[in-house]
C-alpha cells in the first residue's frame, strides 16, 4: 500500500495522551488517524463535535445581530445547501 504524509499541528499534551491510549490498545497512532480519516472521507457530515471556544464580545455582538436579523426576516436557521443555491440563483444581477 502506498502512503502519504500529512503534517498537522496539535497540542503536545493531546498528542501524548493519544499516543499513550493507542499504545494501551496495542495500535499505532497512525492507525488511529488513518481510521478517523477513512471515516471522515466517507461521511456526509463531520463525525465529531468541534471544541467550543470562549466567545469574544465581538462575536457575541455579531451573533446577536444575526439573530435579530433572522427574527425580522422570519428565518430560523441556516440554509441547507439546496436552499443556499436556490437563493443565490435567484439574486438579481449585480446584487451584493
Amino acid at each position: 500500500m502506498k502512503t502519504a504524509v500529512i503534517n498537522f499541528k496539535v497540542d503536545p499534551k493531546i498528542k501524548a495522551q493519544a499516543q499513550k491510549r493507542a499504545r494501551e490498545l496495542g495500535v499505532s497512532l497512525s492507525m488511529v488517524m488513518n481510521n478517523h480519516l477513512r471515516e471522515f472521507a466517507g461521511a456526509k457530515a463531520v463525525p465529531f463535535e468541534f471544541p467550543t471556544e470562549p466567545m469574544t464580545p465581538y462575536m457575541e455582538k455579531l451573533i446577536e445581530e444575526i439573530e435579530k436579523e433572522n427574527e425580522e426576516l422570519g428565518t430560523v436557521g441556516p440554509f441547507t445547501p439546496e436552499e443556499a443555491l436556490a437563493y443565490l440563483r435567484n439574486l438579481p444581477p449585480n446584487a451584493g
